[in-house]
């Protein structure tokens, strides 16, 4: 059967998309057609805010696409080196949350320590943070 996989093309490590490979096993001739498109908005301000860590009491990060937009703020602004010698440590003595082992991987690549990773859901995880964090106005 036929079917339309609505996702845009990944390879794994047998050069294939998983879902085609697996779809395929069970007599599925699927085809991919990408629909989702995206654009990062606010990169310049971003850069500007994490380049300032004094200004915040941490981070959260909810995607591995968070993770991007931190990548290309780095890269794009030349602040490697900054990041490295001095950012990420200013960084990583603040809380620094996730969702999900994927985004937190990613995030432990870039040099942060994570947690929270484990809650599963920005629920569970907005409830992790306000029982470990005492806000103040």
């Amino acid at each position: 059967m036929k079917v339309l996989l609505l996702k845009d093309p990944k390879e794994d490590d047998r050069g294939q998309d998983p879902y085609i490979r697996e779809l395929g096993l069970y007599g599925f001739e699927a085809t991919l057609i990408p629909v989702l498109s995206f654009e990062f908005l606010s990169l310049p301000s971003f850069s500007e805010k994490l380049s300032h860590p004094e200004g915040y009491g941490g981070l959260i990060f909810t995607s591995p696409r968070a993770v991007e937009a931190v990548e290309l703020c780095l890269e794009k602004d030349n602040k490697t080196e900054v990041w490295e010698k001095s950012l990420r440590e200013k960084w990583n003595a603040k809380s620094v949350y996730v969702v999900g082992n994927a985004t937190a991987s990613l995030v432990n690549k870039i040099g942060l320590d994570t947690e929270g990773e484990n809650c599963g859901n920005a629920e569970k995880l907005a409830e992790y943070i306000c029982s470990s964090e005492k806000v103040t106005g």
